[in-house]
């Protein structure tokens, strides 16, 4: 793999189980993506091969980032992509705020990587939990997710990085869902270099919560079209 810190593209994965992947995996989510690593719980770069993190005790399946890692790599052929997927399912917004453990970890994750590649982007899905919580909290999601951004670029050195966010599936029966998509789409226009990505037309795996496969797949080539928008 990539050796020049120029060569390795890094991306952060973080928020909570739509990001870490539900789908269910099939041999096409285990055959190597030449270019496309994953950061494993050693520290080490391996093939990027689905499931690509460690999500406590939850199952965990595909998510989108095989298929950014590929869009990005078709794009940018003379690059590698290393994946840091450090999210976590059933969290809020709140349990990332800077100070706590899942901040914490996707920094000392984020930190091993850097040793190998720069950070070029993150990736952000996260809201099914907090659309379950009070009125309050949903209106003020923008605000509360502006500061942790903001925090997460100084502490890694990185002020312009570009975040793209996906929004949340139309499936999905919670009392503030609406709110949260809202204030997801009022997120470029606090902070720059933010972009947010359309769920439009993706299905979920039969529990109205997860995306399948299929539209993990996509979600990924959504997030990737974004992004390169910022890096060329």
């Amino acid at each position: 793999m990539a050796t020049e810190l120029e060569k390795l593209w890094i991306a952060l994965l973080i928020g909570q189980s739509n990001m870490s992947g539900r789908g269910i995996v099939e041999p096409q989510d285990i055959a190597e993506i030449p270019g496309a690593y994953k950061l494993n719980s050693g520290g080490c770069w391996v093939p990027a091969t689905d499931p690509l993190n460690s999500d406590q005790t939850k199952p965990i399946g595909v998510g989108p980032g095989r298929e950014f890692a590929r869009t990005v790599l078709n794009a940018v052929p003379a690059i590698e992509v290393g994946l840091v997927a450090a999210a976590v399912g059933c969290t809020t917004l709140n349990q990332w705020k800077p100070g706590g453990r899942f901040y914490a970890r996707a920094m000392r994750m984020l930190g091993h990587a850097k040793k190998s590649g720069s950070l070029r982007v993150i990736l952000w899905h996260l809201g099914e939990t907090d659309a379950s919580g009070t009125v309050e909290a949903a209106h003020s999601y923008a605000e509360r997710w502006v500061k942790i951004m903001q925090r997460l670029r100084q502490d890694s050195g990185a002020d312009d990085i570009p975040i793209i966010v996906g929004k949340l599936g139309g499936f999905i029966d919670r009392d503030h869902i609406r709110v949260i998509n809202e204030q997801i789409d009022l997120l470029p226009k606090l902070i720059d270099h933010v972009s947010v990505v359309s769920v439009a037309g993706l299905k979920d795996g039969g529990d109205t919560l997860h995306f399948d496969a299929s539209s993990q797949r996509e979600l990924g080539r959504r997030y990737a079209h974004a992004f390169l928008q910022f890096a060329r």
